[in-house]
């Protein structure tokens, strides 16, 4: 008898074990029906009501108000990650008085809500018109729009620090002795080397970042600023349709399914020498 007449013939692979039915998966569908059942109901019902009159009228300034959200989130994450580079250094620097300033900072703005730190700006700071004014900075703190700007820039400045933080913590120590061993200065090394890194390990945090600012951004309506959510607001006042929060929930879903896939694909191009 030959070797192969004793080979084994391939089989196939066993059949995976059936899982338990427990009340946990009969839970989870069942609010799986009654999510799917709501969602039909609004869609049944949002084409029942369509009313094309009003959304010719409120249509366009549902998209202006998307506008004012767009530029007052892109404005306020650039302007904080500006900010957020020295108070990420300032986490990490062995200065007590840099320490412990950025410390706080960070502490502050990650542990108060950022309606409260609105609120503090817009009517705190508002309060202290004849101190401004004196100083020639009343004709930013009188405009709601200004001070969202400042909350958001303030707010985002605090997480971004701790992003880059923690992303520079992560490339290993070895980096930056390989690139000593090689004789290049530590800021070379910082640039050429350990940020390009640590930029890589923040991507995502900092995209999960913007995507919170969006939806956070709806806040900015109850300072008069008539973001997306306020022309919703202002356009439900008239009307008193629900549909126009409905049309706003689509155009804040649309607006982060977009980032989000943008975000999925710079990801995958600036990390495409790491796959195998």
């Amino acid at each position: 008898m030959s070797v192969t007449d004793r080979l084994i013939e391939p089989q196939a692979p066993p059949p995976e074990a059936a899982k338990p039915y427990t009340a946990e998966r009969l839970l989870g569908r069942i609010l799986l029906g009654v999510w799917l059942a709501a969602g039909v109901g609004i869609a049944i019902g949002a084409a029942q009501g369509w009313d094309t009159e009003k959304f010719v009228s409120y249509g366009p300034k549902l998209l202006s108000g998307l506008g004012v959200t767009l530029t007052l989130v892109s404005l306020s994450i650039l302007f904080g990650a500006f900010l957020s580079v020295p108070l990420a250094f300032g986490r990490m620097s062995r200065n007590p008085i840099a320490f412990w300033a950025s410390y706080v900072y960070v502490y502050f703005f990650r542990g108060t809500p950022i309606i409260a730190q609105l609120f503090l700006v817009y009517y705190g700071l508002g309060s202290f018109r004849p101190e401004l004014d004196a100083v020639g900075l009343w004709w930013f703190f009188r405009e709601a729009w200004y001070c969202a700007l400042l909350a958001f820039t303030l707010n985002t400045a605090a997480y971004q620090a701790e992003i880059l933080r923690g992303a520079i913590e992560s490339v290993p120590r070895g980096q930056s002795e390989g690139a000593a061993s090689l004789g290049l200065s530590p800021r070379i090394s910082f640039l050429k080397i350990i940020l390009p890194q640590a930029l890589i390990v923040a991507l995502r945090p900092y995209g999960n970042e913007i995507i919170l600012m969006i939806k956070g951004s709806a806040i900015v309506a109850i300072v008069t600023v008539f973001d997306l959510m306020g022309e919703t607001r202002r356009a439900f006042s008239r009307t008193f349709d629900y549909q126009m929060y409905f049309w706003a929930a689509l155009l804040y879903l649309m607006i982060v399914e977009i980032l989000r896939n943008l975000w999925t694909v710079l990801e995958r191009r600036l990390t495409r020498h790491l796959k195998r």
